[in-house]
């Protein structure tokens, strides 16, 4: 397949068509550059990643379909009231971004501010012997549930087959490209299917709604795809304030580090600040809807993450104790719900 010409853009782009096996010199460079952009802006574009562009578009009309539903309908799958039992449909207004907020007063505080004028619907692993999926009834929406399933199987391969060993190359974890994926076999990842309904475009004005304030994602990193309608900002340089357009280019995903990447690797990578804004009016007086599939990826649950080798040293220290994943995610979750 030919590789997608892509215009210059201040997010990288990682060109995954050669990454073949993950063995050649090929698959190196494309784990440096990989690596680098982790480093220098947290974000990259990924094109020719081998994930179907039908199967992508196939999953948006799903996520239509599902959030065309009656609310009363949707709510026939309602998430947990843990956000650690991360399942399920959220309405809008259930959730609430924080950054790295914990006491219970302060979450309260923030909880009473604009709330994420989004929707959303959580997918796991279908075997997960901790959390079960929470589905609609297949007469409801039929082939959904197959659906959904198999793109989160297709994202896992991605994962598995070229993100992760592109990753270990990229760091000269030792051996070779096979680090990373010893420590993510049990795809205890999220996938999830997000609406921002359309509103007047004066209720964004004013701040009575919000889209997605500025966060970091929690786990080992993300890949997101867009739709046309763009939103999706990002801090650039890090630390700066002043956020850039992640504008969709078709074709791509887009990939982010997360926090727990951060905290594994001693801050060699940083987590980015993002943030999803509702597009300026374009003379309609209503902003469109938007759609996007963030897909989350996380450690296996149990196992005590200590720091990277190669990222610590006696000139060095490391910054964090070790901690399984699972207790870190479930931190952060339960502080956005």
């Amino acid at each position: 397949m030919p590789s997608t010409v892509l215009e210059p853009t201040a997010i990288p782009i990682v060109d995954f068509a050669c990454f073949g096996d993950g063995t050649s010199p090929e698959a190196i460079e494309i784990g440096r550059q990989l690596v680098k952009a982790c480093r220098e802006v947290g974000f990259a574009y990924f094109c020719n990643t081998g994930i179907p562009q039908a199967e992508v578009e196939s999953m948006f009309e799903w996520s239509r379909a599902l959030f065309s539903l009656p609310i009363e309908t949707k709510l026939l799958a309602p998430h947990p009231k843990e956000g650690r039992n991360h399942r399920g449909y959220s309405g809008v207004g259930r959730e609430q971004a924080s950054q790295m907020v914990f006491d219970p007063a302060e979450l309260a505080a923030i909880r009473k501010q604009t709330p994420d004028f989004k929707e959303s619907f959580d997918v796991g692993r279908d075997d997960c012997p901790r959390i079960s999926n929470m589905w609609l009834p297949e007469q409801v929406l039929p082939g959904f549930r197959d659906a959904a399933s198999a793109f989160f199987n297709t994202c896992f391969r991605f994962e598995m087959e070229k993100l992760l060993p592109a990753l270990s190359l990229g760091l000269e974890l030792p051996g070779g490209g096979e680090f990373l994926g010893k420590y993510h076999q049990e795809a205890d990842n999220q996938l999830r299917l997000l609406h921002y309904p359309a509103a007047p475009a004066e209720v964004f004005a004013r701040g009575e709604k919000g889209r997605t304030g500025a966060h970091t994602d929690f786990a080992l990193g993300t890949i997101l795809f867009q739709d046309d309608v763009g939103g999706l900002e990002v801090e650039s340089p890090r630390g700066s304030g002043n956020f850039v357009a992640a504008l969709p280019m078709p074709g791509t995903v887009v990939f982010n580090i997360g926090d727990f990447l951060m905290r594994w690797s001693n801050d060699t990578l940083k987590s980015t600040l993002h943030r999803v804004r509702a597009p300026q009016n374009d003379g309609t007086g209503m902003v469109k809807e938007r759609f996007s599939i963030p897909y989350f990826m996380s450690a296996d649950r149990d196992i005590l993450i200590d720091c990277l080798p190669g990222c610590w040293g006696e000139d060095r220290p490391k910054m964090y104790e070790p901690v399984t994943a699972g207790a870190y995610i479930d931190m952060r979750l339960d502080a956005t719900y």
